[in-house]
């Protein structure tokens, strides 16, 4: 049988009940979002680490986050003055080289930071320009040509090691293979050192050394100011007023390296292998000039350090003036090496190096640390495991 139809207030009724149903369950909703939102942080609070303050100058505060600044540009004008019209040959056997400029540098470099710290990456090639003469006893010109020098790629992943270098003239004759084995022989190990000065450079931080610093404590004080005791700010204000002496000192100053080591030889050996070149290709692995007069000069780690001769007494003393390319024009420091033979077979060497500088002409403040690991890691130690002297 057919249901009765509904009654005009059972149908109110029904239709009633669906839209209180449908009521309810919104009113439902809004107060589960209501609540969601209120167990979410409020505006300011919350975990520090992922707030970035409404600051008018848009500072990435206390570079939490990832900052990255486009490098190559300065790569270009980094190297184009570290290896553009530089003397490579003087007429040493009647040959004159010098490089012109750098073509291209080609690739990406930037410099990433983050939570302070400072992440290099670059992988560039470079081409440099250069140019020769050749002349005879009589100073007539033999032989004029270019070439160029390619470096194929420098690389963050390869940082510790020396690039490939290619080297090309474009006369392929027998006085255009003469000029090419002379840049090989003295301008390849100028390449290399600018590369590890561009390399250094960019581990340093490069263009963003000082917009990626870490956000120093004294804006903090000053905001802070109004609400702190007088000895509170002045407590938060000291270590700024010390960093920032600390850091005029440094672009001004010079430091001491002295180091004491011992070798199983006499003191006569260590003498001669610090003072003969040969040796020192052997235990180096570089090219090395080394006059044994007083007032000679010296060129050792393929020219990367340079010197004269002061003070020689065999077996005794070396009193050298010594600088690094990379160095401020005109800065030397004087090395003073000291050997004492308390024992037979026994030597004890005293170094002291004064008047090194803090930082070099591209503001790399590891000049004194990186002189040091050289004397011990790259010369000490190195005598030691080559001529059988002690580990």
């Amino acid at each position: 049988t057919e249901n009765p139809p509904e009654s005009g207030v059972q149908s109110c009724f029904s239709s009633n009940s669906r839209l209180s149903l449908n009521h309810f369950i919104l009113q439902l909703s809004l107060l589960s979002l209501s609540l969601s939102l209120s167990a979410m942080a409020k505006y300011g609070e919350g975990d520090k680490r992922w707030i970035v303050e409404d600051r008018p100058d848009g500072a990435n505060v206390h570079n939490w986050h990832w900052a990255q600044r486009d490098c190559l540009e300065w790569s270009r004008n980094l190297l184009t003055n570290l290896l553009s019209n530089h003397t490579v040959l003087d007429g040493e056997d009647n040959i004159h080289i010098k490089t012109n400029t750098v073509d291209k540098v080609d690739g990406e470099a930037y410099v990433n930071v983050r939570k302070g710290k400072i992440i290099p990456g670059y992988e560039i090639s470079v081409t440099i320009s250069w140019e020769g003469e050749a002349k005879d006893s009589e100073g007539n010109t033999l032989l004029r040509a270019d070439g160029i020098v390619e470096i194929p790629y420098i690389s963050d992943e390869n940082a510790d090691e020396d690039p490939e270098i290619k080297v090309i003239v474009k006369d392929d004759g027998p006085i255009g293979r003469r000029l090419k084995e002379a840049f090989l022989a003295k301008g390849k190990p100028f390449v290399l050192e600018q590369v590890r000065v561009y390399v250094a450079a960019m581990a340093n931080g490069g263009p963003a050394k000082d917009e990626l610093e870490v956000k120093k404590p004294d804006a903090a004080a000053k905001k802070a100011a109004p609400v702190a005791t007088a000895a509170a700010a002045a407590a938060a204000a000291t270590p700024v007023v010390q960093k920032e002496e600390r850091k005029k000192k440094k672009k001004e100053g010079f430091k001491t390296i002295t180091l004491t080591e011992r070798f199983s030889c006499r003191a006569k050996d260590i003498y001669e292998i610090l003072m003969d070149e040969n040796r020192w290709k052997g235990f180096t692995q570089s090219n090395a000039r080394i006059s044994k007069e007083v007032g000679g000069e010296f060129s050792i780690f393929d020219g990367s350090v340079t010197g004269m001769n002061v003070e020689l007494q065999e077996g005794k003393l070396i009193v050298q003036k010594w600088r690094f390319g990379s160095w401020a024009d005109g800065i030397q420091s004087t090395v003073r090496l000291t050997f004492d033979e308390p024992e037979p077979a026994v030597t004890v060497v005293k170094l002291t190096q004064t008047d090194v500088p803090e930082e070099d002409r591209y503001g790399n403040s590891t000049v004194v640390e990186n002189t040091e690991r050289g004397w011990r890691d790259l010369i000490f130690h190195k005598i030691r495991a080559v001529f059988g002297f002690g580990i």
